[in-house]
């Protein structure tokens, strides 16, 4: 027998400009019963009713044991559940509408109505205690999905990047005059630099103490975490220093690459850079996509309007931020501990491949999770409008 949840209107309030529905249980009352309310108290003939009842009985039961399960415990219901939670919620409240229209049968009505104000309930008013699970869904789905819905400013960002290490790469390779142009002066590699003095510093710091190394990850993190706020922040004046800064940051690691190259060092260099690099590298990225969403938002806000524009391009920055500063973090310990480490280049590969193979795997995931809920958002649009649309 089903719960029949009937929404208690006394008891309604509306804090801080958010509604609370109070729920309260009545007596249930099978779908099957409604079927049979004579037809003086339907506004159309029973045959319909009855097709109506059928037609939605399956999204209804489906709702409400969503809803039951929600009710006894919010973390019962997977990440799948509460989107399948939000869609038949929606789809709900258009037979609730349908249905007002269309009998008589309080008995239905209040049926639905309780329905759908209960699942209001679970998707707009979440129990206490809810930040630690949204904080886990975030990383293991939430950051993903967000790099995925903005995958295009991404992608340029990523494309300048490289387009400055080859440009860094070929300057610094053809002309001695250029690759001192594109390398800090008071780095002590230097072009021209023969093999021992760049394998001196490749190998040097491995015999640190680890208080040195995490003062190391410290100092890492915040010079990182500068360089990607600039990135960021600067976006908004229309993405110029944007794109400057990945530019420059690729010529840099162009520039870096052509100078061990020239002096023959090869797998021992890929093997220093490669292990905090790929996260390292990763997150600036990002973070010069973060950069073109706002210019982006200001130049060419599309349908919205500039200021709501830089609205959702904020929020979505912000998500993208708290995950970049995860990856900082990842990669300035990962530089002060494995890079400064006695690992063979061999396992320092290895380690880089399944650094690489992970994101890869972990961005591809957020990507089908978007792709999912936003084929289920189109399937239940269109679902709403034949229903709409429905006799």
């Amino acid at each position: 027998m089903p719960v029949n949840f009937a929404f208690d209107r006394a008891n309604a309030e509306f804090p801080r400009g958010r509604a609370v529905t109070s729920l309260r249980k009545t007596p249930s009352v099978s779908i099957a019963e409604w079927t049979e309310v004579p037809t003086t108290q339907i506004g159309m003939p029973k045959s319909s009713m009855s097709s109506f009842v059928s037609r939605y009985k399956k999204d209804w039961d489906e709702l409400e044991y969503l809803v039951t399960q929600g009710r006894k415990s919010i973390h019962r219901l997977s990440p799948a559940d509460r989107e399948r939670l939000d869609v038949l919620y929606r789809r709900t409240t258009v037979h609730l509408a349908r249905a007002s229209s269309l009998t008589r049968d309080q008995q239905l009505v209040g049926y639905l109505n309780g329905l759908t104000a209960a699942a209001h309930s679970l998707i707009y008013l979440p129990p206490r205690g809810r930040l630690f699970g949204d904080f886990v869904r975030f990383l293991t789905e939430g950051f993903g999905r967000v790099i995925a819905r903005n995958w295009k400013q991404h992608t340029i960002s990523a494309a300048l990047v490289i387009g400055g290490a080859i440009i860094g790469y070929i300057a610094a390779v053809s002309d001695p005059l250029l690759a001192h142009a594109v390398w800090p002066p008071q780095d002590v590699r230097q072009p021209g630099s023969s093999r021992e003095q760049l394998l001196g510093v490749l190998r040097a710091g491995r015999e640190q103490e680890q208080g040195a190394k995490f003062l190391f990850a410290s100092f890492l993190f915040q010079h990182n975490l500068k360089v990607g706020f600039l990135a960021m922040a600067t976006g908004i004046l229309a993405s110029v220093p944007t794109v400057f800064l990945m530019l420059l940051n690729g010529m840099l690691l162009g520039g870096f690459v052509a100078i061990h190259h020239q002096a023959g060092v090869y797998s021992e260099m890929w093997a220093w850079i490669l292990p905090h690099g790929i996260t390292e590298i990763g997150a600036i990225i990002l973070c010069g996509g973060v950069g073109l969403m706002l210019g982006q938002a200001v130049v060419h806000p599309g349908l919205r309007s500039q200021k709501e524009a830089l609205l959702h391009a904020g929020r979505e920055g912000g998500l993208i931020c708290l995950g970049v500063a995860g990856m900082l973090i990842a990669a300035a310990i990962i530089e002060s501990y494995v890079r400064q480490s006695h690992w063979s280049t061999a396992t320092r590969l290895g380690f880089a491949a399944a650094t690489g193979l992970f994101w890869i795997l972990y961005i591809g995931h957020g990507a089908m999770r978007e792709r999912a809920a936003r084929r289920n958002e189109q399937d239940d649009r269109s679902e709403t409008r034949n229903t709409a649309a429905s006799p």
